[in-house]
């Protein structure tokens, strides 16, 4: 079995300028989603897609996710739905996966620091 070395997720960031889930939303999200513009094709892969073609793809995606204006909305979407394929808020489903990992730990850490803290403090 081929072991890759482990490297770091490639996401598109999110500029300072963008904030999550707007107060003032008028309309859905994905109505100002710059891939509605786009072909699906660039965002979800077709089958037995070979690696290299599929990396790029990706990245292709991702730059597109890098400039919208709505993607940390379509992000938080994916992570929450889970959206099980393609390319979602910069994420793809493989990073979503991890990310969403990430952040179950997080919260079961909170929980558990939370719980510690409130049974040291009445003992």
């Amino acid at each position: 079995m081929l072991h890759l070395p482990h490297q770091p997720l490639q996401v598109a960031a999110v500029p300072p300028q963008r904030t999550p889930a707007r107060e003032d939303q008028t309309g859905p999200w994905h109505s100002e989603a710059v891939c509605r513009r786009d072909e699906a094709g660039l965002f979800f892969a077709p089958s037995k897609e070979p690696t290299a073609a599929r990396l790029s793809r990706e990245e292709s995606a991702k730059r597109v996710c890098a400039r919208c204006p709505v993607m940390v909305e379509c992000r938080e979407h994916a992570l929450m739905q889970p959206e099980p394929y393609g390319v979602w808020g910069g994420l793809t489903a493989a990073e979503r996966r991890v990310a969403l990992a990430r952040r179950r730990r997080r919260e079961a850490e909170l929980k558990a620091s939370g719980a510690t803290g409130h049974i040291a403090a009445a003992g």
